[in-house]
C-alpha cells in the first residue's frame, strides 16, 4: 500500500506541475516556461491552448497576467500572491498594486460536507452540539467557510469551518513551489539575490499557520485581550470572544458580532451614524494597535470592519497580523518625529537602526535622497502626507540604497494605506496625522519615562552585582585549571593572592562609582519631574538617592586612601 501511496502522490505532483505549465504558457510566459522544462516539452504543450485564448489573454498587460495565473491556479497561488503584494522591495509597484485585487471568492462547500467536518474536529454530532446550524453559510472563501451557529445556551456564534481536503491540497502545491524556486534559482543566477526558495519557505510557514485556526484563536484572544486592559476613554475597538471549547485547527469558533460594514455609508447615514466620528475613532483604534499594543490588525479592509450601534468599532478576520517589539515602536516614533523636524541625520540613523545598523554604501546619496523627500514632504497639502504617503516614499529610498527593514514594515505601510483609504470615505477632510502625533510622540519619549529607566538601572545593578561576586570564584578557577595544565599560558606569576584581592577592590570601587552614577542621574530625574513623594516642592526619593550617593563616594575615597594595606 505504502509503494501505491507513493507512485499516486508523485503522479498528482506530476500532474500539477504540467497544469501550472499549462497556465503559464496560456497567458503567454512561454520564456519562463522555457527554463522549467528544457526538453522542449513546452512546444507539445503550447498545442493543446486555442487561438481564441491566446487572442482574448493579449489584450491584459504583463502584471495582469500575473494575477490572472494566480486566480487561476487556485487558493495556494492566490495566498502567495497577496504575500507578495506586502513584500515591494521584492517586487515591482505595478505588479504589487495587480497582486492586491486578487479575490479567492469561491463556491461553498455543501452542508453535509461543512457538518463532517466540524463532527471530526470536535467528536460529536452537530445536532447534539448545537441548538441550530445555519445551512448555508453567509461568507465563503477558498480555505474555510463561516455558518451562523446557536449554541443550547441561545449564544449566536460565527463558526469558521476549513474546506475539507484543503490542507492536502496547499501542501501538494508547496512541494510544487519550491521544485519550481530551486529550477529557477538553478538556471537563472540573476533570481539569487530574490532566493526564490527561501520566498516559498516564509511562504509555507505564513500559510501553513493560516490553515491552523488554533493560531488564529490566539490571535483573537491577544487582540481581545489588549482591548479589554486598556481602560483609557479613547478606546473604541472591539474584537469577538473565543470559544476555545468548540475551536481546533481546522474549526473556530467566535461569538457571533452583528453590524454594520465600514464602507456603507448610506446605511450608516440611515440609522444616524456620524461617520466623521466612525472616523476618527478609527483612526485612534488603529494608531493604538501599532504604537501602544505592538499588535496590530494587518488587513482593515472594509469587510473586516463593522460599526456598531454604540458606534464602536469591531475588527472581524486575524488571520494576518503584524507584531512590532518596544524597540521597533519607539523607533518608528523617533522617525515620523524626525521627519517632521526636517533633521535628515537623525532620519538616517534611525533607519540604520530599524534596518539593524547595516552599512550604508553612499551616505551621500542617502542624505541628498533624505532630503529632497524631506523638503516635498513640507511643501505638501496636509493629506498628501498620510503615515502611509510617508513610509512608501521611505521604502523607495530604503529599497535603493540596499537597507534592509523588517517584514512586517512593509505589512504596516501596506495596512495603513488600507486603513487610511477606509477613513478617506468616512470622513475626507480628517487629518489623520495630526491624531497619530501624540502616539508618536508617547512611543518616541517613552524609554526616558524616569519610572522606566529606574527600573532599567536597577536592573542592571543587580545583574552587574551577580556578574561580580562569580567573578572571583571564575578567576579562581581559571587559576586552576592554568596550574593543571588543562590550560596553556606562557605565563610566570608570583603572589597570586594579592593580585585576586586588589583586583576585588578594584572591582568593588567600579560598582560603587557606577552605583553613585546611576543615584545621581535616578535623583536628577526624580527631581525633575516632580515624583512624588514632595517635601517643599522636591522629590523625597530624589534626595534621598542624592544622600546615598554622597555616603558612598564618601566610603570611597576613605577606601582608596588605604590602598593596596588592609590585606
Amino acid at each position: 500500500m505504502g509503494i501505491v501511496t507513493d507512485i499516486t502522490k508523485r503522479f498528482k505532483s506530476f500532474s500539477r506541475y504540467n497544469q501550472i505549465l499549462k497556465v503559464l504558457m496560456k497567458y503567454g510566459f512561454e520564456d519562463l516556461v522555457h527554463y522549467l522544462e528544457e526538453n522542449k516539452r513546452y512546444t507539445f504543450i503550447q498545442k493543446f491552448i486555442p487561438n481564441s485564448t491566446k487572442k482574448h489573454v493579449a489584450q491584459y498587460s504583463k502584471w495582469a497576467k500575473m494575477r490572472l495565473v494566480c486566480e487561476e491556479l487556485g487558493p495556494t497561488f492566490v495566498k502567495f500572491g497577496q504575500i507578495l503584494s506586502n513584500r515591494p522591495d521584492l517586487v515591482p509597484l505595478e505588479l504589487t498594486i495587480e497582486l492586491e485585487k486578487l479575490q479567492d471568492n469561491v463556491p461553498p462547500m455543501s452542508e453535509d460536507l461543512a457538518k463532517e467536518v466540524v463532527e471530526t474536529e470536535l467528536k460529536n454530532s452537530v445536532e447534539h452540539l448545537f441548538a441550530w446550524f445555519e445551512p448555508t453559510p453567509f461568507a465563503s472563501a477558498s480555505m474555510a467557510q463561516v455558518h451562523k451557529v446557536t449554541l443550547h445556551s441561545g449564544k449566536r456564534i460565527a463558526l469558521k469551518i476549513q474546506r475539507a481536503g484543503i490542507h492536502d491540497v496547499i501542501v501538494e502545491d508547496i512541494k510544487v513551489m519550491y521544485k519550481i524556486a530551486r529550477i529557477l534559482e538553478h538556471r537563472i543566477p540573476s533570481l539569487k539575490s530574490f532566493d526564490p526558495v527561501g520566498l516559498v519557505k516564509n511562504f509555507e510557514s505564513s500559510i501553513l499557520k493560516e490553515l491552523d485556526f488554533i493560531h488564529e484563536s490566539i490571535n483573537v484572544q491577544r487582540f481581545y485581550n489588549n482591548i479589554k486592559k486598556d481602560d483609557s476613554l479613547e478606546q473604541f475597538a472591539q474584537a469577538p470572544k473565543v470559544y476555545q471549547e468548540f475551536t481546533t485547527s481546522r474549526v473556530l469558533a467566535l461569538e457571533f458580532v452583528s453590524g454594520i460594514k465600514i464602507d456603507r455609508i448610506e446605511e450608516l447615514k440611515a440609522k444616524n451614524v456620524d461617520t466623521k466620528i466612525i472616523a476618527r475613532r478609527l483612526s485612534i483604534s488603529f494608531y493604538k494597535q501599532i504604537f501602544e499594543y505592538g499588535f496590530f490588525h494587518a488587513d482593515p479592509h472594509p469587510g473586516n470592519l463593522l460599526v456598531l450601534p454604540n458606534n464602536h468599532i469591531c475588527y472581524l478576520d486575524f488571520g494576518m497580523m503584524g507584531s512590532m517589539l518596544p524597540r521597533d515602536i519607539t523607533i518608528f516614533g523617533r522617525l515620523f518625529m524626525a521627519i517632521t523636524d526636517k533633521d535628515v541625520k537623525k532620519i538616517i540613523k534611525v533607519l540604520q537602526a530599524l534596518s539593524n545598523n547595516a552599512p550604508i554604501a553612499n551616505r551621500r546619496d542617502l542624505e541628498f535622497d533624505i532630503n529632497e523627500f524631506v523638503e516635498k514632504y513640507y511643501v505638501r497639502d496636509i493629506h498628501d502626507n498620510e503615515m502611509s504617503t510617508v513610509l512608501l516614499e521611505l521604502k523607495d529610498i530604503i529599497i535603493s540604497h540596499g537597507l534592509k527593514v523588517p517584514t512586517y514594515f512593509f505589512l504596516f505601510a501596506r495596512s495603513l494605506v488600507t486603513i487610511e483609504g477606509v477613513i478617506e470615505k468616512l470622513d475626507p477632510d480628517l487629518e489623520q496625522f495630526e491624531i497619530a502625533k501624540p502616539y508618536l510622540t508617547a512611543s518616541a519619549t517613552r524609554k526616558y519615562n524616569p519610572i522606566k529607566m529606574g527600573k532599567k538601572v536597577i536592573n542592571s545593578i543587580v545583574e552587574l552585582t551577580d556578574y561580580i561576586e562569580e567573578l572571583p570564584m571564575d578567576l579562581k578557577n581559571a587559576i586552576r585549571k592554568i596550574n593543571s595544565g588543562q590550560i596553556k599560558v606562557d605565563l610566570t606569576h608570583k603572589g597570586i593572592d594579592p593580585m585576586v584581592h586588589t583586583l576585588q577592590r578594584i572591582t568593588k570601587q567600579l560598582i560603587t562609582a557606577f552605583i553613585m552614577v546611576a543615584l545621581i542621574v535616578g535623583a536628577s530625574l526624580f527631581i525633575a519631574f516632580k515624583i512624588l513623594p514632595l517635601w517643599k516642592g522636591i522629590s523625597v526619593i530624589g534626595i534621598i538617592c542624592f544622600v546615598i550617593a554622597f555616603l558612598l563616594g564618601f566610603g570611597m575615597l576613605s577606601n582608596i586612601k588605604k590602598g593596596d594595606y588592609d590585606y
